[in-house]
């Protein structure tokens, strides 16, 4: 492959189990790249079976900590305003930094199994896990200090105390999350995602009971939905590590532990690292909104809209999340095939799903603008707020849907450096300077914020597409 220097040179040079790849992964019926309706169809049911259950996976994930936090509501509002604080500041400097970083075994992995180079995806991830194990250590100690942090930036004294003692207690689920999210990648690239749906299902059911009883019945409060959410990632780790490790399904992939796990770390780290940023980079800059509604006038006002439209937005944001997954699998799967024309088809079909899949959802939030912000709050000033930025959150989700899928297919190319260089540019070149302008000179308030945020999004969507153009296919299997 022409990316010798971020694909290992053991992993894909040439099938380690022999077998004819059409067995599995059948090119379309015309190698000259004739495509009839039977293979578009073909690849927009793989690509939905995949999906489906990673968007609940997803979904899952995050919902164990929306659960915690609302057992803490109950407590109390200065218990309430630690543990969301101490969950933003996870999420910022830790959750997401993983995830990303996880991403870069989309491309191994994927590209592995595409070879039928079986053996390689259990080496992937064992290396990928000690990685991040690496990585969660130093984020440890900054989650040990979130206290002290939130204090040197100017929060509340009592919230930044509470907030630090949460975070504490949340640190043995940053090494479980990391270990959990090295798993779904796994199993993901091999087209196996119903038992990850099984596990969220079960890991969410326990959550519930386990959080009831250290909140409410054990004493700790507060720091016990931080232990549940730590138990109940470990939990989930457990289960799909029992089913790596006695399902027929991953006989050939998991070979058990291997020293070879420890070779080619600096390989993977040099398409991780980018992984991670350029995921960061995005999330970030939707964090940063709600800062600068800060500084808006009216900032309580400001900021709690804001504040809701950014999780309207990750909410809508987890469907298009799944189709970036899946594209990815089955780019990387194909690409490893040598089934470079497949490989194109599904970037087609996915930014036709993904278009789809946006236009319907915008639409869905315009119908129900003038309820949703009843759903946050009671409060009518901040309900009609929230129905005026509806439309533009609508607007943004088609092109977030857009761009997702998008990122997907990069991921799965093995192009995350030029990823990152694309979201800094869009992101804190365009987005920002033009959410400033709108929100702060034009005076467009919290909708101005918003506005930049698009105007991203748009010239994100538009490198995308111009870098996917330029792929020669046949050049990259």
């Amino acid at each position: 492959m022409d990316k010798g220097e971020q694909i290992s040179s053991s992993s894909l040079v040439k099938p380690l189990i022999e077998s004819n790849h059409n067995e599995c992964f059948p090119e379309m019926n015309n190698e000259k790249g004739v495509i009839t309706k039977e293979d578009i169809l073909e690849e927009v049911k793989k690509q939905l079976w995949l999906a489906g259950p990673l968007i609940c996976v997803s979904v899952s994930q995050s919902i164990l900590q929306l659960i915690s936090i609302m057992f803490v509501g109950h407590l109390g509002e200065l218990a309430l305003s630690g543990a969301s604080m101490a969950t933003s500041f996870a999420s910022v400097t830790g959750f997401i930094l993983l995830m990303g970083m996880s991403c870069a075994m989309e491309t191994f992995c994927g590209q592995s199994y595409g070879a039928k180079q079986y053996h390689m995806l259990g080496i992937h991830m064992q290396r990928a896990m000690f990685v991040l194990l690496l990585v969660s250590i130093p984020i440890a100690v900054i989650w040990a200090n979130t206290g002290i942090i939130l204090k040197v930036l100017g929060q509340d004294l009592a919230i930044s105390e509470e907030a630090g003692l949460y975070a504490r207690y949340m640190i043995p689920s940053l090494f479980a999350y990391g270990l959990l999210q090295c798993q779904i990648r796994f199993l993901q690239t091999q087209n196996i995602v119903f038992p990850m749906l099984a596990s969220s299902g079960i890991t969410t059911l326990l959550h519930i009971f386990v959080c009831w009883f250290l909140v409410y019945k054990s004493g700790l409060g507060s720091r016990g939905a931080a232990v549940a959410t730590s138990i109940s990632y470990w939990i989930h780790v457990v289960l799909l590590a029992l089913y790596v490790k006695f399902s027929s399904s991953c006989a050939k992939s998991w070979t058990g532990f291997s020293k070879e796990c420890l070779q080619d770390i600096l390989t993977f780290i040099r398409l991780a690292v980018p992984s991670g940023i350029m995921v960061c980079l995005e999330l970030w800059s939707f964090e940063m909104m709600v800062l600068l509604a800060g500084l808006l006038p009216n900032p309580q006002l400001e900021t709690s809209v804001l504040s809701i439209s950014l999780t309207t937005a990750e909410n809508c944001w987890m469907i298009p999340f799944g189709l970036g997954a899946s594209v990815s699998t089955r780019v990387s799967n194909e690409l490893g095939a040598s089934h470079p024309q497949t490989a194109r088809l599904a970037v087609s079909v996915v930014f036709v799903l993904a278009t789809t899949v946006g236009i319907l959802v915008g639409v869905l939030l315009l119908l129900i603008r003038d309820i949703w912000g009843y759903a946050y709050s009671n409060e009518v000033e901040v309900v009609q707020y929230v129905a005026t930025m509806m439309p533009i959150l609508a607007t943004s989700n088609i092109f977030d849907g857009i761009q997702c899928a998008l990122s997907g297919v990069v991921r799965g190319c093995g192009f995350q450096q030029i990823g990152v260089y694309i979201n800094l540019g869009s992101y804190y070149l365009v987005g920002l300077p033009c959410s400033v302008l709108f929100a702060f000179v034009l005076h467009f308030g919290g909708q101005g914020l918003w506005l930049g945020i698009i105007c991203a999004l748009l010239v994100q969507v538009f490198l995308l597409l111009l870098v996917i153009a330029r792929i020669d296919w046949n050049k990259e299997v």
